[in-house]
């Protein structure tokens, strides 16, 4: 990537509507053929049986634990939050999740459910997954869901600003969420599939960190196309960059569409190939799902056990 200047400049580029449109324009183009090239080189890459071992642990550790329907109720979420302790309740050696993510109405019920636990609760926001609201009631429901127990807060970016070249509008309205959230983490969900282009999610990956976002997420999940790996990969190196300008590390959490323990171990494959290991922690970077953690689990059993167990074995989420 190009030199972007001192880090002073590089997070002083909001500072007007002209300026933050001229920074984000004048990032380098994603070269498309070569992202989706490499993103498909990376996918092939196998791993010996120790690491898969180890990369399992290391996904199951990483999970957000989801539930986001319109038919969650109070004892859902009780049972979500069991799962989230002890996936595996045969296999004390099993890792806790990472989170579990909720509607704001639930973060009650999580909240005293994974209490003393470590186990963070999020809470999707700001009119998820559209993001048609006015800013305040955004707010609102962020101090919300924050007052009734969220660790993290998972946005939606305003899609209808950003496609339309209103950056700065954009820009506020995570500054401003991010205000509401105080100490709990804020991840931008920049719905990737609905930006059409590459140089989209780079723009709006860096609109987002320079606006205060801890993480940024690939997609709501209600979607499609929601994560891929050339998606993330784009990302990735947004991170990659704008930690190498400022200083700061923000993590990248995909999410939707990731079910099975091979496509984890390539997404964990493309943060080691892109980032430093440091990234390699729930603290930057999450897999956002509803059913990739049963089978981390079927597999798990099968290394440890030479035996395959079925997907009813463990609780459906």
């Amino acid at each position: 990537m190009r030199r972007l200047g001192d880090v002073t400049a590089v997070l002083d580029v909001a500072r007007s509507e002209g300026t933050l449109r001229t920074f984000l324009h004048g990032l380098p183009g994603v070269d498309q053929v070569g992202v989706e090239q490499r993103a498909a080189m990376l996918a092939t890459r196998s791993i010996k049986t120790t690491a898969k071992a180890w990369a399992i642990d290391l996904a199951i550790r990483m999970v957000d634990l989801t539930t986001l329907e319109g038919a969650d109720t109070p004892g859902k979420v009780r049972a979500l939050c069991a799962k989230a302790q002890r996936p595996d309740p045969a296999d004390r050696s099993c890792p806790a999740v990472a989170a579990v993510c909720v509607y704001p109405a639930m973060v009650p019920v999580a909240a005293a459910a994974l209490a003393g636990s470590g186990i963070r609760v999020a809470s999707v926001a700001t009119a998820f997954p559209s993001g048609q609201a006015p800013l305040e009631v955004k707010v609102a429901e962020t101090s919300a869901a924050v007052a009734a127990g969220a660790d993290e807060i998972d946005m939606v970016l305003n899609r209808g600003a950003f496609l339309s070249g209103r950056y700065r509008q954009a820009y506020e309205e995570i500054v401003a969420v991010k205000a509401a959230a105080g100490s709990a983490h804020l991840k931008v969900i920049l719905e990737t599939g609905e930006l059409a282009t590459y140089d989209n999610v780079r723009r709006a990956s860096w609109l987002a960190m320079l606006a205060g976002a801890d993480f940024i997420k690939t997609s709501t999940g209600k979607v499609t196309p929601a994560a891929t790996l050339p998606v993330t990969l784009v990302m990735l190196e947004a991170v990659r960059d704008f930690a190498a300008a400022t200083g700061r590390r923000v993590g990248v959490k995909p999410a939707g569409g990731i079910r099975t323990t091979k496509d984890a171990i390539r997404y964990l494959v493309l943060v080691n190939e892109t980032l430093d290991d440091e990234w390699l922690d729930p603290s930057l970077f999450r897999l956002g799902a509803s059913t990739l953690l049963n089978d981390l689990l079927m597999q798990r059993t099968r290394l440890r056990t030479g035996r395959y167990s079925g997907p009813d074995y463990f609780t459906l989420d």
